[in-house]
């Protein structure tokens, strides 16, 4: 195994002017990382989780000036062993741009899962170059931690996989609202907890997904990495500030909820103005206190380096470096056109909007009917505005409450992916709305219902309970009016399985039918109600 050669600052030689060769990989490598902000800039702007990566385009620039001004001198010789380094990162970082590409093609460009992957794939593509570039040939970069972080830092401004965020929200979410339950308690103030949700004597308090701790932990995260890179220069300080960093942001999360939660037992309305200064402050503080601390670690900090002198290598391993990260990334290139452009071409095809209204009906003989009128708030995630929410309610066989809860999604052919539409199910969104899952026998979850004298379509049957208030949930995905077997969309292995099914298909219109009820399905099944919102429903598919 080769070793790095670590080259006095004051006796490296100038590093020759990069070949014509090496400036078109330059420009290969702005462009993709310039196309790559492009994509990820909109979520910079407008999801306050990543807005950390406004500052990666300068934070980037900032970490290569201070690898090659204030880092470690370190170069890479022209070996068999790092040519075969090289040709696996390219090839992994090729690798994952297609797998992006496809996850792009089933969940559309701005996808969390899609802007994740893409950004892994950069990371190695950019490490590739520094591998190239950081050559005792080449000596354009150093191989040092600073330049590693500027090839690295790229995977923390994307966002987080659905399945790892909504993992990682929600126990953030329980165990902030269980301290601050513990918090009341030592300052003798009465409350109780129900999920992430705390009541108080006046009010209630929900630990929503932004006030997780998913946001400061994050950016707290990056900013000690930079601070690392930037600040100091000895290896245990640089261990120090990253190991502070999320605990940190965890502990100053705390407080923000602790204090949010004080405002609204006073009486303080802390929706709008308090929720957002607080936040912010939370950031800023971190920030502020991380700096410092790396600030004052770096303080009199003395480098000494050699004055030993190091002849210049042959250009030779120039030559043989360049075509080959010259290769890659023009693959690169072609498949970022490829993805991109297929989107254009994709046909799209037009079909009657179904009354989803009528399907629903509005005045039942013996139901008491609510009708949300709150889902325009979810348009946006959902991608569409045709949908519709019932709500019937009367007395049980039993003498207690029967309430039947109805809810059906359009999207018109070509408005959406398969994959978007799967990753709006029970199980993704109704645990951060304060519902808890309750374990069910894997073959009770895919069933298939009898309603009247017919039997429906395979469904998927979950169990939530809030509040000890049960909700038996039954969910249909309708695809070009054909039932789509359900794949766990938080599943990045069953993302590509329905991307390899449905990927490059947008002209069948899709439909979402969800069915939930505090009653046992076989209490409800020969409810005239239930038989003709299913009646309604048999010719679009189900």
């Amino acid at each position: 195994m080769t070793t790095a050669a670590t080259l006095p600052s004051s006796a490296v030689r100038a590093a020759p002017p990069p070949t014509w060769l090496g400036r078109a990989n330059l420009v290969l490598l702005a462009l993709l990382a310039g196309g790559f902000s492009a994509l990820l800039w909109p979520q910079w702007l407008h999801n306050p989780d990543l807005s950390h990566g406004l500052f990666m385009p300068v934070i980037f620039l900032l970490l290569l000036h201070e690898a090659r001004t204030g880092g470690t001198p370190r170069y890479l010789p022209g070996t068999t062993f790092t040519r075969t380094v090289l040709a696996a990162v390219l090839t992994l970082g090729l690798l994952l741009l297609a797998v992006g590409g496809l996850y792009a093609a089933a969940l559309e460009w701005s996808h969390a899962l899609v802007g994740f992957v893409l950004a892994c794939s950069l990371s190695l593509l950019l490490l590739a170059a520094l591998i190239a570039f950081s050559s005792t040939a080449v000596r354009l970069v150093p191989f040092n931690w600073s330049s590693l972080l500027a090839a690295g830092l790229w995977i923390l401004s994307a966002p987080i996989p659905p399945g790892t965020y909504g993992r990682l929200t929600l126990a953030l979410q329980l165990r902030v609202s269980e301290n601050v339950l513990h918090a009341l308690h030592l300052l003798g103030i009465a409350a109780s907890r129900h999920g992430n949700i705390i009541e108080l004597a006046r009010t209630s308090v929900g630990i929503e997904e932004a006030c997780s701790g998913v946001r400061s932990l994050i950016s707290c995260v990056f900013a000690g990495l930079f601070f690392s890179g930037c600040l100091v220069r000895r290896p245990w300080a640089r261990v120090l500030i990253i190991a502070l960093a999320a605990p940190l942001a965890l502990v100053m999360n705390f407080i923000r909820s602790l204090l949010l939660t004080l405002l609204a037992n006073a009486g303080i309305d802390i929706s709008g103005h308090w929720h957002d200064v607080t936040g912010f402050a939370v950031l800023a503080c971190t920030a502020v206190l991380l700096g410092g601390l790396a600030l004052l670690l770096e303080r009199g900090e003395k480098t000494s380096l050699s004055a030993e002198a190091m002849p210049a290598p042959a250009s030779g391993a120039s030559a043989r470096f360049q075509p080959l990260l010259a290769g890659g990334l023009a693959c690169a290139t072609v498949l970022v056109g490829f993805f991109a452009l297929h989107e254009d071409l994709t046909p799209r095809l037009t079909r009657p909007l179904p009354d989803l209204e009528a399907i629903l009906p509005l005045h039942p003989a013996g139901w008491q009917v609510v009708t949300s009128d709150d889902l325009n708030r979810f348009k946006e995630a959902l991608q569409t505005d045709h949908f519709v929410q019932r709500t019937y309610v009367r007395e049980a066989a039993d003498g207690g409450v029967l309430q039947i809860t109805a809810y059906i999604a359009y999207w018109a052919p070509g408005q959406a992916s398969a994959s978007l539409v799967a990753t709006h199910t029970p199980d993704a969104c109704w645990p951060g709305a304060g519902w808890e899952p309750v374990p069910v026998p894997a073959e009770l979850m895919r069933t298939r219902l009898i309603t009247g004298n017919r039997e429906l379509a395979e469904t998927e049957y979950r169990l939530f309970s809030g509040n000890g208030f049960p909700q038996h949930v039954w969910f249909w995905h309708i695809y070009d009016r054909q039932p789509v077997r359900y794949l766990n969309p938080l599943s990045p292995r069953n993302l590509l399985e329905i991307a390899a099914r449905y990927g490059f298909r947008h002209a069948g219109d899709q439909m979402f039918v969800r069915l939930s009820s505090n009653h046992p399905w076989a209490d409800i099944a020969r409810e005239p109600l239930i038989t003709g919102i299913f009646t309604q429903l048999q010719p679009l598919g189900l």
